[in-house]
C-alpha cells in the first residue's frame, strides 16, 4: 500500500511505480471516479474512440484501392497523432 501526502495547496505527488503501476506517462490523463463512502477509483483515462470509428475511417479516402497493411497503419498512426492519442505516432 502506498501513501501519498497532501501539500497545503492541495496536491498530490503520485511515485513513478504508482504511475507505472496505472499505465500512465507524462501528458497523459487520470481518472477519478467518487465512490460512496467517502471512496474513490483512480485509474488511466482512456480515449473515447471506439473500434467501430476506427473501421469506418478510411471509408471514401481510397477511391476503391486496396491497402497494403503498411498503408492502413500508417493512416492509423496519422489519425492517431492528429487527435492527440498516444501511442499510435508512426515509428
Amino acid at each position: 500500500m502506498t501513501t501519498l501526502t497532501v501539500t497545503a495547496r492541495g496536491q498530490v505527488t503520485f511515485r513513478k511505480d504508482v504511475l507505472k503501476h496505472l499505465g500512465i506517462q507524462p501528458g497523459d490523463k487520470i481518472r477519478l471516479d467518487l465512490l460512496p463512502g467517502g471512496r474513490a477509483e483512480l485509474k488511466a483515462d482512456q480515449g473515447k474512440g471506439s473500434w467501430q470509428e476506427l473501421s469506418g475511417m478510411l471509408k471514401g479516402k481510397t477511391n476503391g484501392a486496396r491497402l497494403s497493411i503498411e498503408e492502413i497503419n500508417d493512416a492509423i498512426a496519422d489519425a492517431g497523432a492528429s487527435s492527440g492519442m498516444r501511442g499510435l505516432e508512426r515509428k
